[in-house]
């Protein structure tokens, strides 16, 4: 798995904000590679730019400089439209807060990707079910977020994320809501289907008993630049 063919590609990548007058460098100068089917985390301190970097692989956001490419496509130049078909089927993401709509139910949550991509109505219902069942939560479809746990609700984040059978998961701290019993629980659940799927996995964590445990690899950032990269598997 070490040499797989590269699913993400980062050349040179800039991300420069303007906060008044002044200049905010959250990225300069990253080049990484991520194998296809490999789990990777993304570690540094607050401020380093780990969401920077997950968001624009995600194209929630768009590069200052440089270029970021998915298997084998240039998303950097990608207009908004073609981002969001880009966000709808090559990656999904999930979020520390979990960003579940709260008058729904689990199982309407995890349908919601699936009727923007106008899946018909018994098919959303059918694959939604399978993986509420994959993440161990078939016997909770019908509950709102509100009467979830947090391990809950970020399990229906996880399903979700994997309603339209994307290449790449993004995961921005999933566990940062979560207690450590819990925490473990959701990263042994990417792990799995990191193995389970060959999904390529890139999640940020601060956590590294976990990331030890878990990952394949680490890219360390400092101040917006990549500084490191460890490989144990």
């Amino acid at each position: 798995m070490m040499n797989a063919p590269p699913i993400i590609q980062v050349r040179s990548l800039a991300k420069t904000y303007v906060v008044g007058r002044v200049r905010v460098a959250a990225l300069e100068d990253v080049t990484l590679s991520v194998g296809e089917g490999r789990f990777v985390a993304i570690s540094g301190a607050s401020g380093s730019g780990k969401s920077t970097l997950l968001n624009l692989l995600g194209g929630l956001d768009t590069p200052s400089a440089g270029t970021i490419e998915v298997a084998g496509v240039l998303i950097s130049a990608m207009d908004r439209d073609t981002l969001a078909r880009y966000r709808r089927y090559q990656a999904g993401m999930i979020f520390q807060s979990f960003n579940l709509i709260p008058s729904r139910t689990a199982l309407e949550n995890v349908e919601l990707p699936l009727v923007f991509s106008n899946v018909d109505k018994k098919e959303r219902k059918r694959r939604s079910v399978e993986l509420l069942e994959k993440v161990g939560l078939a016997h909770r479809a019908g509950h709102r977020p509100m009467e979830l746990s947090g391990g809950e609700q970020q399990r229906v984040a996880v399903a979700r994320a994997l309603a339209n059978n994307p290449r790449l998961l993004l995961a921005d701290e999933p566990t940062g809501n979560l207690d450590s019993r819990t925490a473990r629980e959701i990263v042994d659940l990417l792990a799995e289907l990191n193995r389970s799927r060959n999904l390529t996995v890139v999640m940020v964590s601060h956590e590294e008993s976990l990331v030890r445990e878990y990952v394949q690899e680490v890219v360390r950032l400092r101040d917006g630049r990549v500084v490191g990269t460890e490989r144990w598997a």
